[in-house]
């Protein structure tokens, strides 16, 4: 199919336009599942003119997680560096959910963009001042990187269409006729992977229970490390 439209080259198009409609097709997809081609089509332009308002895929991609990621809003700084953590991660599932593959996006390249500086900056000073010492990076990391791989794990399902409620009933169907397995193992095909077998609002509810669960977990174990004193133990 040729690229040439027949409509100006660009009459009324801008930048802020351009991102909005690759920031629409990643709610409806993902961010790493559409093309130029697609967003170009959207705008009823041609490709070329969306590398000369905005530029290529990974520009675009790096404009939509800072249109994802500027709705952060800081926790009470006064709040122990627990809760403090908790309300952050918490509030940012339901966020990065919205915008498929953006916690993806940010496992890969980090936060290299502006928006996500006074997360950085203010989870660093709650971390030093919980007493991680040299260890806080590791400690930012860890918290960040446990979030964003987890919501990241369902967002990739979502680029193959089924897959997620397919392969699901059928890890569910293949522990059940597992002849030596124990009935804690036949179990969870039952108790944890049946949700999100049946899809919708029960697998939405199992997704945040989860990713809560592994929130919970990762400050449980960072606060296991520092002892009563708040130092880190050796």
């Amino acid at each position: 199919m040729s690229d040439t439209v027949t409509a100006p080259f660009h009459v009324g198009l801008t930048p802020e336009r351009v991102v909005d409609a690759a920031v629409e097709l990643t709610r409806e997809s993902h961010l790493m599942s559409w093309s130029i081609r697609d967003l170009a089509t959207r705008l009823g332009v041609a490709p070329s003119v969306i590398y000369h308002h905005v530029g290529g895929k990974d520009l675009l991609c790096r404009r939509v997680v800072e249109r994802a990621l500027v709705r952060i809003e800081l926790p009470d700084p006064a709040l122990p560096w627990q809760d403090w953590y908790r309300t952050l991660l918490y509030s940012i599932q339901p966020l990065a959910t919205e915008f498929p593959g953006v916690a993806k996006w940010m496992l890969m390249h980090g936060p290299t963009i502006p928006p996500v500086l006074p997360v950085i900056e203010a989870g660093m000073e709650i971390l030093r001042r919980a007493g991680f010492g040299e260890r806080t990076h590791l400690a930012y990391a860890l918290l960040l990187n446990n979030a964003m791989l987890t919501i990241s794990m369902g967002d990739d399902r979502l680029q193959h269409e089924g897959d997620g409620p397919r392969d699901h009933a059928t890890m569910m169907t293949e522990f059940a006729q597992l002849p030596t397995a124990s009935d804690d193992v036949r179990a969870m095909g039952s108790h944890f992977i049946r949700p999100f077998a049946e899809g919708g609002d029960t697998a939405t509810r199992m997704r945040t229970a989860y990713y809560r669960f592994t929130v919970d977990t990762t400050i449980a174990g960072l606060a296991a490390t520092l002892d009563p004193t708040g130092d880190p133990t050796t």
